[in-house]
């Protein structure tokens, strides 16, 4: 017996989890509609040059609520579903989660802020995922997600977010990160084995961190480390990810280095057969109170999404700041978002040829670092390097991350590192950062730059 199968014996043995068929999934995966993979999907769109693919955020607790927002969201046109998975789920506290799905059924209330898929079981979600036959994007938010993308790939779901970095660094304090390594190597695996029956699973990570005031540089590093652990374990179909930084030219020539950079890593570690995407978030930060603002922030996350060139777009709604979103809400989204893109029909890209060369010097010295520490691996090289700070996400709660680097806005609202801690930014590049701030203010006034630029869009 292999060891992933011991792993996957212990995992299943939960007490929550109906009995899993393998015979019968694999029978299920490998009999599955192409139109459930969302790789088949993005090979669609770059064959025939179409149009990005729209995809929202929502879970509800119970089936029928879950089945009712689908419905909504076909009605608007929706290309990707999303399962949002509920707190408890992410916990791994499946036995709340099974009390207050009990709950918001008796009381037709919602007691969870997601969709239970393990209580659930893969046999009764895979009806309503089949029942709509379009491809379902799993969020999640897991350090240890091994039971539940069992049940989400058993279930009909071939699109799994996250990862060992983006779904710890800004959620958790306290989890072990390398236990959150191991776990997501299973995950990998597990995709990657499915992968071999049909269309390839895609793993998409997880590019917003904790949305505040996070540099591009931290961004692109910690994508490519995440895609680089994915395709060494055999995944195919992986999509790499940022969010709206509040930036229009920070944006652009984010989206340029990714896609560049991207590509060469993934050819270094001769994986170059692997087919690589690019996902843009609109706004992850605080949104504005004020609805109509939130429209055109949405609208204008949608236009740069186009300029970037992005495969997919996640969408955010108009009741963003003040609350979970309504189905209606939700699906009015999509649709605006598919009316933007249709009248867009693609835009010219022009990047800033300085600010491209400044950020990729950064992701490449930092990438360097991470591959000269001396592990033998390379998920300890990376918690190596989380653990001294050689990369460093702003505002993460967690208890290994150094949290030295110091980002601001500068004039033209380019997040800019003012304090590099101990990421090995190049000096010329740490200079050019500065020479775009005004660096003479007290440290008050900083840190009050600091926290209005935190609430750039309010």
């Amino acid at each position: 017996m292999s060891l992933l199968s011991e792993e996957r014996e212990i995992i299943l043995s939960n007490e929550y989890v109906d009995a899993f068929d393998f015979e019968e999934v694999e029978e299920f995966v490998k009999s599955a509609s192409k139109e459930l993979f969302i790789s088949h999907h993005f090979k669609n769109k770059s064959k025939n040059k179409g149009k990005m693919l729209v995809q929202p955020r929502g879970g509800f607790p119970t089936y029928k609520q879950q089945f009712a927002l689908y419905e909504f969201f076909v009605d608007a046109n929706v290309d990707v579903l999303p399962l949002t998975i509920d707190s408890n789920t992410r916990l791994n506290d499946y036995g709340t989660a099974q009390k207050m799905l009990r709950l918001s059924e008796e009381n037709d209330m919602d007691m969870l802020n997601g969709y239970p898929l393990v209580n659930h079981g893969y046999r009764t979600t895979r009806k309503m995922i089949t029942h709509f036959n379009k491809p379902v994007s799993l969020r999640h938010g897991t350090p240890d997600a091994r039971l539940l993308i069992e049940t989400a790939i058993a279930s009909g779901i071939f699109e799994i977010e996250g990862g060992p970095i983006t779904y710890l660094l800004p959620y958790s304090k306290n989890f072990p990160l390398d236990k959150a390594f191991l776990y997501w190597k299973y995950v990998e695996r597990v995709c990657a084995n499915y992968s071999k029956l049909n269309q390839p699973i895609n793993r998409e990570s997880f590019g917003p961190l904790t949305a505040t005031l996070v540099p591009p540089s931290i961004t692109i590093v910690i994508q490519l480390l995440e895609m680089m652990l994915s395709l060494e374990e055999g995944v195919k179909s992986f999509s790499v990810s940022f969010s709206q930084q509040g930036s229009m030219l920070q944006d652009i020539v984010t989206g340029a280095v990714i896609k560049k950079m991207a590509k060469h890593y993934a050819e270094q570690i001769g994986c170059s057969d692997a087919s690589i995407h690019l996902v843009y978030h609109q706004w992850m930060g605080a949104f504005p109170t004020n609805k109509d603002y939130a429209e055109q922030l949405i609208n204008m996350s949608t236009v740069i999404a186009s300029m970037v060139g992005a495969d997919k777009i996640i969408t955010k709604t108009r009741e963003e700041a003040t609350g979970i979103p309504t189905k209606e809400a939700n699906a009015k989204t999509v649709a605006d978002t598919q009316y933007t893109l249709r009248i867009l029909n693609g835009l010219p890209n022009v990047v800033d040829e300085q600010e491209e060369e400044i950020l990729t010097q950064e992701v490449s010295a930092i990438m360097e670092a991470v591959f000269n520490d001396p592990a033998d691996t390379l998920w300890r090289k990376i918690f190596n390097s989380i653990k001294n700070g050689i990369i460093d996400v702003p505002f993460s709660p967690h208890i290994i991350n150094r949290n030295e680097m110091i980002t601001i806005r500068d004039a033209n609202k380019n997040i800019r590192i003012i304090d590099r801690g101990n990421v090995p930014i190049p000096e010329h590049c740490f200079a050019f950062e500065k020479s775009h701030c005004d660096l003479n203010k007290d440290t008050t006034s900083i840190v009050n730059d600091i926290i209005h630029d935190i609430g750039i869009m309010q």
